[in-house]
């Protein structure tokens, strides 16, 4: 379907948004559940209250539109979301496995930061009583980014030492069908 119109181009975004929202909420519980941080843990599942919101906000600024929610699937959430699930899957110390699930939510965040920033703009041009809707959601999401890196300020600290301690652990094992010095 040929886009004519920054009309017509501002609803597919918004629908865009749509998808990549619903994926996020089908999401968020299974990164909840991998986090060994409290804090991270809780994290997840205040953004996953916010991301509701989010849908509804697009919903509603959708329907006013006259638009439907129901767009193309959100390829680029789909991807971020593989590579969160990839990392969910691994075999990783705890505060290890916590760091790369923040480098994963962080990337979804600055992917929305993007796609709100850009729908904000088309919106103060053509639909204006949207606008204070995205401009919540864009503080919002830019909020939790500034919360994923103050958590990882600690987070990263604790996989570094972790990472730390393996690395003792590996070089102080005897290697296998090395010589041992028998004892005096």
């Amino acid at each position: 379907m040929k886009t004519n119109s920054l009309h017509e181009l501002y609803v597919e975004q918004l629908q865009d948004l749509y998808d990549a929202e619903q994926q996020l909420i089908k999401a968020l519980p299974k990164m909840a559940q991998a986090a060994a941080s409290d804090d991270l843990r809780s994290g997840f599942e205040e953004h996953l209250q916010q991301t509701k919101q989010h849908a509804e906000r697009l919903e509603e600024i959708l329907e006013r539109l006259g638009e439907d929610t129901r767009g193309e699937k959100c390829k680029g959430m789909e991807g971020l979301i593989k590579e969160g699930s990839e990392v969910i899957k691994e075999d990783m110390a705890e505060p290890v496995k916590d760091a790369a699930l923040i480098a994963a939510a962080q990337r979804v965040e600055h992917y929305e930061i993007a796609g709100y920033g850009t729908v904000r703009t088309f919106a103060s041009m053509i639909d204006e009583e949207a606008v204070p809707m995205l401009e919540e959601t864009l503080s919002e999401e830019k909020e939790t980014d500034a919360k994923l890196t103050e958590l990882a300020e600690n987070i990263n600290v604790d996989a570094d030492q972790e990472t730390d301690v393996e690395e003792n652990e590996e070089t102080a094992k005897p290697k296998a069908g090395g010589r041992r010095k028998r004892a005096a």
